[in-house]
């Protein structure tokens, strides 16, 4: 009875501490739920402002949604420091303007925080500027409408993606950043070390190498999640991840980051490529529509063009093996593919089927990692995909992974990896997955050219600000 009274005061007393706390209403909440004639209190920022003889509108956003909300401030209530670009606490009634849009008539307005825009604030009112220039101001661009979208956009879809899963039965898990693996075989990872080299030096008088002092093996961040889901899923059944991924890569395209967040997910008792295509394919179709009915304001503000859903939603991917999709790329003349497909190719591709997202699978044995399944009829081929999709080409890679245990092991890159071979030697099950990237993703569904402007704080060669 003293346990169960305790935890009713204690919840009483959070209700009431939650009641003190939210003061105030979000202005996405006032929009959507408030009436005319009610009392409404808003904190945010001004992104307008309007002076007249009588009244001043100033138009707020606090970042919940697309939408500002307009407020009509008598002048003798204007403190002079209200500026474009100030942060603002205003409580008034709400009411109809002229035009019939939701505006708060304000009867006290408290300016929190002050902007000077000639002291160097970089964004002015009433102007668009470049993606390239606010590229230069990653602590401020998510005052500027574009990238505040795009963050609202990339917010939900993450959203929409957990409920995907778990809709779907898969369970959600946290594979490390730190590894002793490269996944993918190709070299470009970041080195863990430790800073201070007193430990280091500490450290190596007790006999260790310098490249795997601290961890007593070398030490990478993660290129991938999907040997870890390997090993959940042999215990657990269907998994995903979301999280950093890492990529060494000396290039500053604009697809192509040093950090990006990769969506992967591991199928247990997945035999077949087309199992896996269904899966993705129903996951891009969910995604689009939600974050159509999410988030149509925010879409329309990126690219009034992006603010309805793409034809193919209705429509069924296409599938190309490799050897068709080289057949169609040397009748339109493109380079040569004996090392894959190119940025130019794969758009191509999708050009070639009228814009529809096409998968590529039944790719040669030697263009592909170690752990995909060879195929039963022809040993050269490998049971991999890639999805390829408008604007940025390939966001899916995938394959089936090989479950015979000596062909495994005969193409093991490394012995540290001998524990993935256990995973074949005991209770083993065919399996299959997937990797996503996520900035990539919403370059296709905001229509965004640059991948940079997908994320708050994009990392890439010479520039890791902040």
């Amino acid at each position: 009875m003293w346990c169960k009274n305790a935890f009713l005061a204690h919840s009483r007393n959070f209700i009431q501490l939650n009641h003190v706390y939210k003061n105030f209403s979000a202005i996405a909440s006032v929009i959507e739920k408030a009436s005319v004639g009610e009392v409404a209190e808003v904190k945010g920022w001004v992104r307008n402002l309007r002076v007249q003889k009588e009244l001043v509108f100033a138009d707020v956003n606090d970042g919940s949604c697309a939408q500002r909300l307009q407020i009509v401030i008598p002048k003798n209530l204007k403190p002079e420091t209200l500026t474009y670009g100030s942060s603002v606490h205003i409580t008034g009634k709400l009411s109809k303007s002229p035009r019939g849009q939701l505006e708060l008539v304000a009867e006290n307005v408290n300016v929190l925080g002050p902007c000077v825009v000639l002291d160097g604030y970089p964004f002015n009112p009433r102007t668009t500027h470049s993606p390239e220039y606010v590229r230069q101001y990653l602590h401020l661009r998510s005052r500027t409408n574009y990238i505040s979208a795009i963050l609202r956009v990339r917010n939900s879809v993450t959203r929409h993606i957990h409920d995907f899963f778990a809709s779907n039965n898969y369970l959600h898990i946290h594979t490390p950043i730190l590894t002793s693996n490269d996944c993918e075989g190709a070299g470009e990872v970041f080195k863990i070390q430790p800073d201070n080299e007193e430990t280091v030096k500490a450290m190596m008088q007790e006999g260790r190498d310098k490249d795997s002092v601290y961890f007593g093996t070398k030490t990478f961040l993660t290129v991938s999640g999907q040997l870890h889901l390997e090993a959940i899923c042999r215990g657990m059944g269907n998994v995903y991840t979301l999280g950093p991924t890492f990529r060494a890569e000396n290039s500053r395209s604009r697809l192509h980051l040093s950090e990006f967040y990769m969506l992967e997910a591991e199928l247990a008792f997945c035999d077949s490529i087309d199992k896996l295509q269904a899966v993705i394919e129903d996951l891009l179709k969910y995604l689009f529509i939600q974050t159509i009915n999410s988030n149509e304001a925010d879409l329309h503000l990126i690219d009034k063009e992006k603010a309805r859903l793409p034809f193919w939603v209705d429509k069924k991917f296409v599938t190309l093996t490799y050897n068709e999709a080289k057949s169609i790329l040397d009748k339109k003349g493109t380079v040569s593919t004996e090392e894959g497909l190119n940025k130019e190719q794969e758009l191509a591709l999708v050009e070639h089927c009228n814009g529809i997202p096409v998968f590529v699978i039944r790719w040669p044995k030697e263009q592909k990692s170690f752990y995909m399944k060879e195929c039963q009829d022809d040993y050269t081929k490998v049971d991999a995909l890639d999805l390829l999709t408008p604007i940025t080409g390939e966001v899916v890679g995938g394959s089936l992974r090989e479950d015979d245990y000596e062909k495994l092991k005969s193409k093991l890159p490394s012995e540290r990896l001998n524990w993935y071979l256990d995973l074949r030697k005991f209770g083993n099950i065919p399996t299959g997955g997937f990797g996503l990237g996520l900035e990539r993703l919403l370059q296709v569904i905001c229509g965004v050219n640059n991948i940079k402007d997908t994320l708050p704080f994009p990392r890439w060669p010479h520039n890791c600000d902040m």
